[in-house]
């Protein structure tokens, strides 16, 4: 036998011990019995009780879109409530909240802020939240008065044409505005860009200057392949245009800024016959706004509207909120209820009405009234200006921007505007329904929305008033009461899904530690 056999010879033998032990081991052992546990009732969970999450702001700033304590609901509380919500009571769905970014918007960005400022700054306009979250801009097609300079996009020398648009261009906006529009979609993808022209060619008008006048008939076929052109050159260069008005203020004819007034007649005519058809077959679409101007003259984009050609090709209506006031788009949409609803321009600034701030009047009245008066969206005028109301090329001396820059530090400030529509574009997500809400008046101001993608409910109240006021808001069973201080902006979300509310909390920890 050689040392393998040896080897495996013994291996065997201790195998046969071990089992062996293992055996008597077994039987030796002392028997235990299980002990008998008697059966017992489960307990009863107790159900989770709702809360609140509530976001304040005050006018006197002490307050800024601060995170507050959690409210407790009562849940089973029949008691009459101030504010009903009714979530089976529908109305639009919203598309979002933003800002234009003008000329001067965007030259700030480029020019008076390093690339870490700037990529700093429009995170914190375009991020997710607890940034800002606005997913909603408008362009200028050619200059506005926030720009540095008068042009269009097709400029020939005095007394020349360009009826076939051989030098269009847009090499103005190479610079600044391409480039700054770009990066924000790196952020947002899906951001949904509108644009509109302050003026036409200047050898397309009447006053053959881009300051006012009037568009030539002969002109409308061109002016609208102007528009298309515009539209191919911004895809081109990675833009996509959700939306087209056909000209700024129509009825409004500036004399220090490029514009042009614009007749019901003339948009009928170049909607219906022109640039309508021309976009009609288009893929991806672009939707055409009417109006495009005050509150105050529902009568004109209701008269295009009523216009049997040109409807077809109308989406919605564009509002600006300088004169009239918003119940006047109730009262167009109720004429054309298939017609979306938009404000696309609404700015603040260093007036005499603003000494007390801003934040109520942009809450309650161009935000709360503005939607439930069917707005989709909300577009504030300039996402950025500076220290000087600039820069600008005539127009509003004293206009302000979301947020103002210094010049010549690079600062940020944040005005009332900022945290008016923070108190929105932050919880109100693309896709929200507007739900019922009982409208309160007497100094207290709400809608009430339903985020689709997660169920939860927002409900944003404005407190006019210059005392406090206890508000109690019920939704179905349950129901809670806060005290609104005075003159205050609230944000109250509730139905949040747990981790979304984790997840949103620790956004929140995070951008408050870098800050």
């Amino acid at each position: 036998m050689d040392e393998r056999q040896a080897g495996s010879a013994g291996a065997a033998a201790a195998f046969i011990a071990l089992i062996t032990l293992l055996t008597v081991a077994a039987l030796l052992a002392p028997r235990f019995s299980a002990p008998i546990v008697e059966p017992q009732a489960a307990p009863v969970a107790e159900p989770a009780v709702p809360s609140v999450e509530m976001w304040l702001s005050t006018a006197d700033r002490r307050l800024r879109l601060e995170p507050q304590p959690d409210i407790v609901m009562d849940v089973g509380d029949a008691s009459p409530a101030d504010i009903v919500i009714d979530i089976k009571k529908t109305y639009q769905t919203m598309d979002g909240f933003g800002a234009a970014m003008t000329d001067s918007s965007a030259w700030l960005l480029q020019h008076k802020l390093n690339a870490l400022q700037r990529s700093a700054l429009l995170q914190e306009l375009y991020g997710p939240p607890p940034n800002l979250d606005f997913n909603m801009m408008r362009l200028t097609i050619g200059a506005s008065d926030f720009s540095l300079k008068p042009y269009t996009l097709d400029d020939v020398p005095s007394g020349q044409t360009d009826e076939t648009l051989e030098h269009f261009n847009v090499t103005s906006n190479l610079q600044d505005v391409i480039p700054v529009v770009r990066e924000v979609l790196t952020i947002d993808p899906g951001m949904l860009i509108m644009a509109t022209p302050w003026s036409a060619p200047a050898w397309m008008k009447t006053s053959q200057n881009l300051i006012g006048g009037e568009l030539l008939p002969q002109y409308e076929d061109n002016y609208a392949d102007y528009l298309v052109k515009y539209l191919d050159a911004m895809r081109g260069n990675g833009i996509p245009i959700f939306a087209l008005t056909l000209q700024n203020e129509p009825g409004f004819v500036p004399i220090t800024y490029p514009g042009m007034q614009m007749p019901s007649d003339t948009r009928a005519r170049v909607i219906g016959q022109f640039l309508g058809p021309r976009l009609a077959a288009r893929q991806p679409a672009t939707r055409i706004l009417e109006w495009d101007h005050n509150w105050s003259q529902p009568e004109q984009p209701m008269s295009v509207l009523a216009d049997p050609v040109a409807t077809r090709y109308i989406s919605g209506v564009a509002w600006h909120c300088y004169e009239g006031n918003p119940f006047n788009q109730g009262r167009v949409h109720h004429a054309f209820p298939q017609k979306d609803v938009y404000l696309t321009e609404c700015s603040g600034g260093d007036w005499a009405s603003a000494a007390k701030g801003e934040l109520i009047w942009f809450a309650r009245d161009l935000l709360v009234t503005g939607i439930r008066q069917w707005a989709r969206g909300v577009i504030y005028w300039n996402l950025e200006l500076d220290e000087n109301h600039g820069p600008h090329f005539g127009g509003c001396e004293l206009c302000k921007g979301v947020v103002t820059i210094d010049s010549k530090t690079g600062a940020i400030s944040r005005n009332d505007y900022y945290y008016a529509l923070g108190h929105f574009s932050r919880f109100v997500l693309p896709g929200a329904m507007r739900v019922g809400s009982t409208a309160t008046g007497k100094g207290i101001d709400n809608v009430a929305f339903q985020n689709r993608s997660n169920g939860s409910i927002v409900l944003v109240v404005v407190n006019s008033d210059t005392v406090a006021r206890d508000i109690s808001v019920a939704e179905g069973d349950n129901r809670f009461s806060y005290q609104m201080p005075p003159r205050s902006v609230a944000t109250f979300e509730w139905n949040l899904n747990p981790a979304d509310a984790l997840l949103r909390r620790i956004r929140e920890w995070l951008l408050r530690g870098r800050s």
